[in-house]
């Protein structure tokens, strides 16, 4: 058409260049038509000149040329300055309509400009609009070639330069212009790769797009001078080189942004960098070089970097990179190789032609798989995964042992899933990665090593991924952490020794660079624990260990962290080159780790660790002088001179000090205990004296010391500090949990020498203590550690004996007078000063100690005490008495005095805290002396008669404390609150408040928390507060079972809780441990008024979240270690496990007592509240998914009333069977029906006289028995258990035949199953009992039995009878013997599929010893072999039998690959000539809109894609090829649509050239694609002229052609897949477009080539819509599919009888 109108403008005008001019003139905003015009005369004018076909009538050539100039020069350059300038002014917010225009204006501009060029016969016009256009580029980006700055003169923009140079360029000489084209090629890469730190990045990255995708492949086609600079600048040789001198491949990615900008550089270049033979790349001049991509191996580098880039659209980039270059290598045919093969590894890439097979296949499948990565979706992953393998076995050599691809690119694959968001992904590519060096002997590559180290650790630290496997049971070990733990050991056997250091060197720096979780680095650390001992860690790795515990675990649960302790000293003792490091390096290592959550004396780890000390003894590196000696050592002589270096002090001034740091003394008595261990390993066989004399002479130094403590007054404070500090250390060290305490030499000699010393250090304390000596704020940790110290000298007495102990109660007898005596001197000053203040601590603090030896030891020889002067002294004292803070004027003296105050609060709470501990001590002692009211006896200490008062304090107490000090007044509170809950309830409520307040508040401090909660549950809920409570029925009674109610919601969250409240209430009912005077009736009694507790812990559990469940499941792996892990010694076993909370309540109901009134009503009342909850359950939810928390609150109901079963007489059940019965009705999971058969059958075993009942079950109509049927035939099928008690058997076994056989004939298919199944079981048991009654049916029961037993064929039928009669709950179950709770809590909730959580292992309900049961108790096990039996359903196929295992799946598997668009040949046909001529064919106009399908390959697609084109009046639609018409499947959906609709041919490798083109005749490229910058498809506004491109369904638009769009559009979705099928988002499209243009109702009534969107609309008013349409075609799109269901069943009558008034009906229905 073009050609046509430029024919008849060149007819009309006798000169051209009138004609130029007259078209030159244009107005403002200048038309798109007339510059289009104007290009279309100037390039048919171009095209008379090259054929020489100009006239006489015509002007001479050089006229031409010079108008030609003045077009360019004199119009169209200054209408692409006007060009900015309007851009400049236009606001943010403009629409697409003026922005298209301009861009119609640009593109035809660009054309003349060409034209115009080459009119004018020389190149200095071209360099001269090359070289303003280039200025103007340059200013974008400063450079050295600059000459004018931005805003000098008035240049172009960015789009208006670009286009000038991809006009212009190309006409520039390749040999006299090469330096100009050199700097256009710098300056368009220059902005390509724009810095990311610019300050407008926004308008850099706009500008580096446009340069991409139109400049860079205009250079790159025009001249191989320029394509060769841009290669030359975007991959230096010189950078390449010294890449090539670096160890190893795997590097960390390149910076992001960069990677992505130069594969955009790349994938711009990749038709010229990479060309294909015939695909029309070839250059024009035979000496013209092509750059070599192949051999370069930054290009591979950048390929690699990009395939792992976060940005899909540079994933896609690179793909398309890699696949250009395998089919480039392919059809070239020659042999290539990127950079010097290394000996061990072979190039980054390499092709040989004799090897085409194997490596097509090879990147093939790489391909196939990065491709597929893309989706994220595990069930579209798993069967690529097996083609991973074969990988391998392609780029292997198995005789050589070498690699013979780069291992790299498996890496890649791996990085790729390391990183997708799919966790399930992530778990399949490590699993894979680990099992390579099991599954395959993969040869040595240095970068495997940086890859460990990176990429695989970084997704190591995700916890989600060691989450158990389904079928593993509780308590194993994680298969990731298992496979992570071979995967390391085979590793590091097969590296070279250096390397070995090396690497795991770097591991373990690799663990202390970031914040790991407690999960993985336990995994991690149990890795590298069961690493062969091998020498290769030195100084370096030891201080990298000690880091991983210092740094990253501080956080970490107690039980994981200790462990993770234990396998760190593990690794610690297996891989240190002992010759490498010195005692005191291994002494400061050893105490990085909590010796109270890893390593105590006594345990497997200690005698270990003594083991490696005494092998490596004479071996350890030099110790630095440091600690005053230096050289090699035993350990013995190390210890004795850390000892003495330890006691020799510093010499300093007597008088006031800080406390020294605790470290070293922890340090020194840790390295003392462990020398003695190992020299008495070293003697086990020998004499032990040499052990002792060697201990002696260890601790002879701090023996001396501690002797002269009570005589010599003038040893230096410090030194003294010190050595109580270690001989407290020692102390407690050597009695840590585990230690040995049987026949322990090291023990009993070191208590043997502490003795000794007793006398001398008691008379030191009690000097300090009471000479006024201690008078500052910082001398009350001096205070702390003489008390702490006595108190475990105490101790130690009560374990040796109490033989000449007069001396230290002695002491003890002086501390605590002088201490009554400083308390007792209240000065009147008004201003008290610090010294006295601080001393009045300190003797409270010394009482307070008293008082708690004297609670604890019940068998001290108290005589020479005097107890009655404590008791009187505490009686009298005021409670809550606070020490006043002294003024600050008096701090002034000194500089340690002058902040002595501050913190002064933590003081008084401190002396408050003590006071309370003292009453404490008073109260337990005279408990059962304190009346409930004042004045109701005489007292015998005044403190006894005011219970109130003290309670009243307590509140205020309680207000005073911080909330880690009220623990002494909970323990007041609990022996006042029983005594005056009659008298003084609303005192009670008020403490159990502020009681529970503290508690809430403490909920998130670990430390604490569990201490002061198990105090709070012993006050509230104390046996004799339930009691009085329950018994007056008042508000104490409604407020206890609130707080119960807010322990089971806070033991939601926090496990562990409710715990502590049942295992106290339950045993206080069960075993009372009180001796209360005042509790005279049975303590059981309150039990049934709080039944909601019990109730509630039947049904407790909750579903975790899954970062909660694999805590769990890790910590139980780890207690399942035992004594193997020395953190289950250490620790304490809490119980907080929520199953001990059912276990608890469980074993409470089996010690009940049927015959015992109280016990039974309480049975019975349980039972009704069970029974309500499963039926409310029930009734809230008719249908639940397995193993939601419905169906496990049902299933623990109904544990719970199988363990009451034994204890329910036949009066109550025939108040609950009909409930029971009722239960049986409801479509309950396999696991609850297994329970209520199973009680129903021990229900009619136990009491016959309910069979009655039971057949009356049958006689429901079949809507209530169709779901219930199958439970009440299970029944029957017991029915030999059921009839043991019965005398009469016949009757039975006759109503059974009846019922049985009616159901045998039921079109059900599982109910006649049930039937049969329970009438072979009954019939079998006629027969046995020879009754005659039954012979008439013999013939036809065993007939029908015969025929089911030997049915042919192998379907489902015959499959499903074998099944049910093999499940377990028919074959071997026994409702009798198998009556236990390991049957009922394990094995049945096992065989029935209910999730692990559920199963509570017999060994639970043995571990669980807070409530005792006998251990001949015969309900804990089965009798039978149920426990031993695997899970099956016959109603289930057996799992696994129908899928296809990952490492089973063989090489033939189907899966779906993508196309290769660029594999087509160019067409020999004149594009803009074909569409034309078909679109006059058909007789229609030309519109607008043009669809691009030639990347769709599907003739379904097409046939879809072509009826909706045609139904939307798309002006054409082009293909890959024509020959799609003629395919069967295209024309079915089709619907003959392409005889209406113009098909335009264009093969996928001419896309480029055509979208060129078409941008060049104004249409805007518009691309269906999902990128980064990509346009919401409801918020763009569609130009008048549009090109659609639509991508692939699974590729989308390769990369190569997402550069030549102008836009990129993409369908909002909501779900998971990514794409629509295209024919459907072409719809998408087009319905966006029409609901933007006119109403459904318009559009009806006035039929117009479009279709409408229909939302909601009334029914009627569509019906007489439709009745008025006259179209003869159109589609409707309902997007409410649902509220039109009935209406199209109208519509589709109606459209019948109004057939012969359309020609042809449409209905598109789109949801």
């Amino acid at each position: 058409m073009e050609r046509v109108l430029a024919e008849a403008l060149l007819s009309q005008s006798q000169d051209p260049r009138v004609l130029l001019r007259a078209l030159c003139v244009w107005e403002s905003p200048t038309p798109a038509e007339r510059v289009e015009t104007l290009r279309f005369l100037l390039q048919r004018l171009e095209e008379e000149q090259e054929g020489g076909g100009s006239t006489s009538a015509r002007p001479a050539a050089l006229l031409l040329q010079e108008a030609a100039r003045e077009v360019a020069t004199g119009h169209l350059v200054p209408l692409l300055r006007s060009l900015r300038g309007s851009r400049a002014g236009a606001p943010d917010g403009e629409c697409s309509a003026p922005r298209d225009r301009r861009r119609r204006v640009l593109r035809a501009a660009g054309g003349a400009l060409r034209s115009c060029v080459r009119l004018s016969g020389g190149s200095q016009l071209a360099a001269g609009l090359v070289h303003e256009a280039l200025l103007d580029l340059l200013a974008l980006r400063p450079a050295e070639e600059a000459q004018a700055a931005p805003g000098e003169r008035d240049g172009l923009g960015a789009e208006e330069a670009v286009e000038v140079l991809v006009a212009v360029a190309p006409c520039l000489r390749p040999r006299e212009d090469r330096a100009l084209l050199e700097r256009v090629a710098r300056a368009a890469l220059a902005v390509a790769l724009w810095d990311e730190d610019d300050e407008e990045p926004g308008a850099e990255e706009g500008a580096a797009a446009l340069v991409a995708g139109r400049l860079l492949p205009a250079l790159g086609r025009s001249s191989a001078v320029a394509l060769q600079a841009l290669w030359d600048w975007l991959v230096p040789e010189e950078e390449e080189e010294k890449q090539e001198l670096e160890p190893g491949w795997w590097r960390p990615v390149p910076h992001a942004p960069r990677v992505a900008r130069v594969l955009l550089v790349l994938s711009a270049l990749a038709e010229r960098l990479l060309p294909i033979p015939g695909g029309g790349e070839a250059w024009g001049a035979p000496e013209e070089e092509v750059p070599n991509a192949w051999r370069r191996p930054r290009f591979w580098r950048a390929v690699q970097a990009g395939l792992v880039h976060p940005d899909g659209l540079t994933r896609k980039r690179a793909r398309y990179l890699l696949q250009r270059a395998v089919e480039a290598s392919a059809e070239l045919r020659t042999e290539c190789s990127c950079g010097l093969r290394d000996a061990n590894e072979p190039s980054l890439f390499w092709w040989s032609d004799k090897k085409k097979e194997q490596l097509l296949k090879f990147w093939e499948n790489y391909i196939l798989i990065m491709e597929t990565l893309e989706g994220n979706q595990i069930h579209v992953i798993k069967p690529v995964l097996p083609k991973l393998n074969s990988l391998f076995d392609y780029a292997m050599s198995e005789e050589k042992a070498c690699w013979l691809l780069h291992p790299s690119w498996h890496m890649c694959i791996y990085k790729r899933m390391f990183e997708s968001e799919n966790k399930t992904l992530t778990k399949e590519g490590i699993i894979h990665f680990l099992e390579l060096y099991e599954t395959k002997g993969l040869p040595g590559a240095p970068g495997f090593s940086e890859f460990i180290i990176g990429p695989l650790m970084e997704a190591l630290s995700e916890s989600s991924l060691y989450s158990r496997f389904p079928g593993h049971r509780i308590g194993s070990c994680s298969p990731l952490g298992m496979k992570l733990q071979t995967f390391l050991v085979t590793y590091v056997s097969l590296l070279s020794e250096d390397t070995k250091s090396s690497f795991l060197l770097k591991f373990i720096k690799k663990m202390t660079s970031r914040h790991w979780c407690a999960v993985p680095i336990l995994f991690l650390s149990r890795a590298l624990a069961h690493i062969p001992r091998c020498k290769v860690l030195g100084v370096e790795g030891l201080l990298a260990l000690r880091d991983v515990l210092q740094c990253t675990m501080i956080t970490h649960q107690i039980l994981l962290r200790g462990a993770a302790q234990c396998y760190l000293l593990q690794t610690a003792m297996n891989l240190i080159d002992v010759e490498k490091v010195s005692f005191s390096d291994v002494s400061n290592f050893l105490m990085s780790l909590r010796q109270e959550e890893s390593l105590g004396r006594g345990t497997a780890l200690w005698t270990e660790l003594c083991d490696w000390l005494r092998v490596n003894e004479n071996y350890f590196g030099e110790i630095p002088s440091c600690i005053g000696f230096s050289g090699r050592c035993s350990l013995n002589v190390y210890v004795q001179r850390l000892v003495q270096d330890y006691i020799k002090s510093p010499t300093v001034e007597r008088g006031n000090c800080f406390m020294p740091d605790w470290y070293e003394a922890k340090l020194v008595a840790l390295m003392i205990l462990l020398a003695a261990d190992v020299e008495e390993m070293k003697n086990k066989y020998s004499e032990r004296k040499k052990t002792q004399n060697e201990l002696k002479a260890v601790l002879h130094p701090l023996m001396d010391v501690l002797m002269k403590l009570g005589t010599n007054a003038y040893i230096p404070l410090l030194k003294t500090d010190r050595s109580l500090q270690l001989l407290l250390k020692l102390l407690q060290t050597c009695l840590l949990k585990g230690s040995i305490t049987q026949d322990d030499g090291v023990l009993t000699l070191l208590q043997n020498s502490v003795m000794s010393t007793i006398e001398s250090i008691s008379e030191f304390i009690v000097r300090r203590l009471t000479a006024n000596e201690l008078n500052t704020v910082s001398d009350l940790e001096h205070c702390h550690l003489y008390l702490t110290v006595l108190s475990e000298l105490v101790n130690l007495h009560g374990k040796v004996g109490w033989k000449n102990s007069d001396s230290i109660w002695r002491f003890i007898s002086l501390l605590k007078n002088a201490s009554i005596l400083h308390l007792q001197d209240m000065s009147s000053e008004k201003a008290p000063k610090l010294g006295k203040q601080i001393q009045k601590v300190v003797s409270m603090a010394c009482l307070a100690v008293v008082c708690g030896i004297l609670s604890q030891k019940s068998n001290l020889p108290l005589d020479s005490l005097d107890i009655g002067i404590l008791e009187k002294f505490i009686s009298s004292s005021h409670l809550n008495q606070i020490i006043k803070k002294p003024h600050a004027e008096e701090q002034n003296s000194l500089f340690e005095e002058s902040s002595s105050s501050q913190g002064w609060g933590r003081v008084v709470a401190q002396y408050v805290h003590d006071q309370w501990l003292c009453l404490s001590f008073l109260l337990n002692k005279y408990h059962t002396l304190i009346p409930a009211t004042e004045g109701e006896m005489e007292p015998f200490l005044d403190v006894v008669p005011k219970p109130v008062g003290i309670l009243q304090s307590a509140l205020e107490a309680l207000t005073i404390l911080p909330s880690d000090q009220v623990l002494p007044v909970f323990h007041c509170m609990k022996i006042l609150v029983p005594k005056l809950l009659y008298s003084s309830e609303s005192l009670c409520i008020e403490s159990f408040d502020m009681a529970w307040k503290i508690i809430y508040s403490l909920s998130n401090t670990q430390l604490i928390f569990w201490s002061n909660l198990k105090a709070f549950v012993q006050f509230v809920f104390d046996i004799r507060v339930l009691t009085v409570a329950a018994r007056i029925k008042g508000q104490a009674y409604s407020k206890i079972k609130e707080i119960i109610y807010k322990i089971i919601e806070m033991s939601t969250t926090k496990t562990g809780v409710l715990n502590i409240l049942i295992s106290y209430c339950c045993q206080s009912w069960i075993v009372p441990m009180s001796d209360d005077l005042t509790l005279s009736q049975d303590p059981f009694s309150s039990a049934r008024d709080y039944i909601e507790l019990v109730f509630e812990g039947c049904i407790f559990g909750t579903v975790f979240r899954r970062d909660q469940r694999l805590i769990q499941d890790v910590q139980a792996f780890i207690e399942n270690l035992g004594h193997e892990c020395a953190a289950n010694v250490v620790t304490e076993n809490t119980n907080r496990d929520d199953h001990y909370v059912r276990v608890c309540a469980i074993k409470f109901l089996c010690l009940l007592d049927g015959s015992n009134i109280s016990h039974k009503m309480f049975i019975e009342d349980l039972a009704i509240k069970l029974l309500d909850k499963d039926e409310l359950v029930s009734r809230s939810r008719t249908r639940y998914y397995v193993n939601s928390l419905q169906h496990r609150v049902k299933n623990r109901v109904w544990q719970s009333l199988l363990v009451l079963f034994p204890k329910f007489d036949q009066n109550f059940l025939d108040q609950i069977i009909g409930k029971i019965f009722e239960a049986g009705f409801v479509n309950n999971q396999a696991s609850i029906k297994y329970l209520i058969e199973w009680i129903i059958i021990l229900i009619l075993h136990k009491f016959p006289q309910f069979l009655a009942k039971f057949w009356n079950c049958f006689c429901y109509s079949e809507e209530k028995l169709k779901m219930s049927i199958c439970t009440f035939l299970s029944v029957l099928s017991h029915l030999d258990i059921i009839i043991q008690n019965i005398s009469e058997m016949k009757p039975v076994l006759k109503q059974a035949l009846t019922v049985v056989l009616q159901w045998c004939f039921n079109h059900n298919f599982s109910v006649r199953l049930y039937a049969l199944l329970a009438l072979k079981k009954i019939w079998a048991m006629c027969k046995t009992l020879h009754v005659e009654e039954f012979d008439a049916l013999t013939a036809v029961i065993e007939s029908s039995l015969h025929q089911v037993e030997n049915m042919h064929g192998a379907g489902n039928a015959k499959k499903n009878w074998q099944r049910i009669q093999e499940h377990f709950f028919f074959a071997t179950f026994h409702p009798l013997k198998d009556y236990s709770l390991e049957t009922i809590f394990h094995a049945l909730p096992r065989l029935s599929g209910l999730v692990e959580d559920e199963w509570i292992t017999i060994g639970k309900f043995i571990k669980f010893t807070d409530i005792p049961i006998d251990s001949a108790f015969q309900w804990y096990l089965s009798q039978t072999e149920l426990c031993e039996l695997k899970p099956s359903d016959w109603s289930q196929q057996d799992i696994g039998s129908n899928s296809i295992e990952g490492e089973n799946q063989s090489e033939w598997i189907d899966v779906q690959k993508k196309m290769i668009p660029w594999k087509n040949n160019v067409p020999d046909l004149e594009l803009d000539l074909a569409f034309q001529d078909r679109a006059a064919k058909l007789g229609k106009s030309i519109s607008r809109l043009i669809v691009v399908a030639s990347l769709i390959d599907k003739p379904t697609n097409l046939g879809g894609l072509c009826r909706t084109c045609e139904i939307f009046g798309a002006s054409a639609l082009v293909v890959g090829s024509l020959h799609y018409i003629n395919d069967k499947q295209f024309q079915h959906l089709s619907v003959s649509a392409e005889q209406w609709l113009p098909l335009v041919e264009v093969k996928p490798l001419q896309l480029v050239d055509y979208l060129q083109k078409k941008k060049t005749e104004g249409y805007t490229t518009i691309g269906v694609e999902q990128t980064a910058k990509s346009s919401d498809l409801t918020k763009y506004c569609f130009p008048e002229k549009s090109l659609l491109l639509l991508g692939n369904e699974r590729e989308g638009i390769p990369a190569n052609l997402i550069q030549h769009l102008d836009v990129c559009v993409e369908i909002p979705q909501h779900g998971i897949i990514r794409s629509l099928n295209v024919h459907m988002e072409k719809l998408r499209h087009k319905e966006d477009e029409c609901q933007k243009s006119q109403s459904w109702q318009n559009w009806l009534l006035n039929p117009s080539p479009l279709t409408v969107s229909i939302t909601p609309a009334p029914l009627m008013e569509l019906s007489q819509i439709l009745h008025k349409a006259q179209s003869s075609l159109f589609a409707i799109c309902f997007y409410s599919l649902p509220l039109y269901k009935n209406f199209f069943k109208r519509v589709h009558i109606y459209l019948h009888l109004r057939y012969h008034m359309f020609r042809k009906i449409t209905i598109l229905l789109c949801h």
